[in-house]
């Protein structure tokens, strides 16, 4: 991970987080981020390659962030995407200390604070409103992936794809249509498919 470090210091991305959707009171929210790291990331950059140890998460304050991870044969798989105000992680290893199996790379010039385990104690023992809204976040990142396994074993790519809509409706013109190919677990030739069926159904003719 190289990266650079920014000058500003006042976390304006990761504070409005806190404070507009955390629940956070501004004074603890300045208090409990003042001394994290921002670093800025070009486009095509490596945060987390396989075989790294990830210590942090990345939250996203500016760009866009993906998460894949490589096959035997080579071949990229898709797993996450992380536009402004998301968190992305290895999260088998930076809880458990096991070698990361996935890369994190920056698809936009990217900027990002990096997130330890000791700022969410912290940050859970400053703010209970905190606490709380760490516990649902989990859950919820719990309940979006138990969804996305059962969209990639048993759905349609029609469906596949209407829910990528769902989850990043701002990202359809900011990726590579082979990297939401690459997500959805399709070919690009079966997206531009299903995108043309989704046109043709939406046309109404005057």
């Amino acid at each position: 991970m190289m990266g650079t470090e920014k000058e500003e210091t006042e976390p304006f991305g990761l504070y409005s987080y806190l404070v507009k959707t955390a629940g956070m009171a501004k004074d603890e929210a300045v208090q409990i981020a003042a001394d994290l790291t921002h670093l800025r990331f070009k486009k095509g950059e490596i945060l987390l390659k396989t075989g790294d140890l990830c210590q942090h998460s990345f939250f996203v304050e500016k760009g866009l962030l993906r998460s894949y991870m490589l096959d035997e044969s080579g071949k990229e798989h898709v797993i996450q995407f992380a536009p402004e105000n998301w968190f992305v992680v290895d999260r088998s290893s930076v809880y458990f200390n096991d070698p990361s199996e996935s890369y994190i790379e920056a698809i936009e010039d990217t900027e990002v604070v990096l997130i330890g385990e000791d700022f969410i104690c912290n940050a859970s023992q400053t703010s209970p409103d905190f606490s709380r809204f760490n516990d649902k976040l989990l859950h919820n990142h719990i309940r979006q992936m138990q969804k996305r396994i059962n969209l990639l074993l048993g759905a349609t790519a029609e469906k596949r794809y209407m829910s990528f809509i769902e989850m990043y409706p701002d990202l359809l013109l900011r990726v590579p249509q082979w990297m939401i190919a690459s997500y959805l677990g399709i070919t690009p030739e079966s997206l531009s498919r299903v995108r043309k069926e989704l046109a043709h159904k939406n046309f109404k003719p005057n």
